[in-house]
């Protein structure tokens, strides 16, 4: 296989597993803090760490009216889509909130249909399908007893969310052929600290007990990594194969979340969910077959 296709999937699996590993650093974390506080820490330190090695906010390649795509591009992720997910999972369960998130790449493929001109390969909606699937089993698979309070208004709380992140690689798309991986990631960080400032509040007044090295590490862990490298990782990675293709990586994050949460956190891990867990890995790998 081509060096140059294998890549930018890797780079996109780096970004997925990343991001699938941020559920249980969340989980820890927010028995202390607030999903506000945890989110400013996050995007505050991926700003510390992305400006010093970046040049300007605005490169060289920023040309007259470029603001009214880089606007929405940072307000649909990580503004909106953080706010909207966060908000869900108050209202829903997050095995509902699971089998909804798997939409996003067929609802990515779409918007790429129509406004990329991306063609529809038969192995891409084979693997969709697939894929979409296994995450239903997953999430059904995981026997959550916890009550939604307005399922209705989380699971709409959730389809914006994907909504959202749907318009940011579509937009990330237009955009990287002039902005470089690391303009657009910069932008996406320090907009979503600006948006999550807040938080600050919440940890200002928080408890100084709760600053323990463990907390302070995994802040580091989801600044550096999941909220910095990752972005970084991902719009490459979209920049180079189609936007429909980069899409079905993402049903692989419930996968990982899963498989981590059983590791790290001790949770459940039944036959019925690595079965299906296996069909999630295969949809994504058969879509990528040519």
């Amino acid at each position: 296989m081509d060096i140059k296709r294998i890549l930018p999937i890797l780079s996109i699996l780096g970004a997925v597993f990343l991001w699938g590993s941020s559920f249980s650093a969340m989980r820890i974390l927010l028995r202390d803090l607030s999903p506000t506080a945890v989110m400013f820490c996050r995007l505050f330190i991926a700003v510390i760490f992305i400006l010093p090695i970046s040049g300007k906010i605005f490169s060289t390649s920023y040309q007259k009216g470029d603001w009214k795509i880089l606007l929405p591009m940072v307000l649909f992720q990580p503004c909106l889509y953080f706010l909207f997910e966060s908000n869900a999972l108050t209202f829903t369960t997050s095995s509902q909130a699971g089998i909804i998130s798997a939409c996003l790449p067929l609802m990515v493929a779409v918007a790429a249909w129509f406004f990329l001109s991306e063609s529809m390969h038969r192995k891409i909606i084979i693997g969709l399908i697939l894929s979409i699937f296994g995450v239903v089993l997953l999430t059904l698979f995981q026997g959550e007893q916890v009550n939604a309070p307005h399922p209705v208004l989380g699971n709409f709380l959730e389809l914006c969310a994907m909504a959202s992140a749907c318009a940011n690689i579509i937009l990330i798309k237009k955009l990287s052929s002039r902005y470089s991986t690391w303009d657009l990631t910069r932008l996406q960080v320090c907009a979503g600290m600006l948006f999550f400032l807040p938080g600050i509040r919440s940890v200002i007044l928080a408890d100084p007990s709760i600053w323990t090295l463990k907390t302070i590490l995994l802040l580091l862990y989801l600044g550096v990594f999941v909220s910095f490298l990752s972005f970084g990782l991902y719009n490459w990675g979209v920049s180079k194969v189609a936007a429909s293709r980069a899409s079905i990586f993402i049903n692989l994050i419930p996968v990982t979340a899963v498989l981590l949460g059983w590791l790290v956190l001790g949770e459940t891990l039944n036959t019925r969910q690595m079965i299906a867990a296996g069909i999630v890995i295969f949809g994504v790998f058969f879509s990528n077959q040519q």
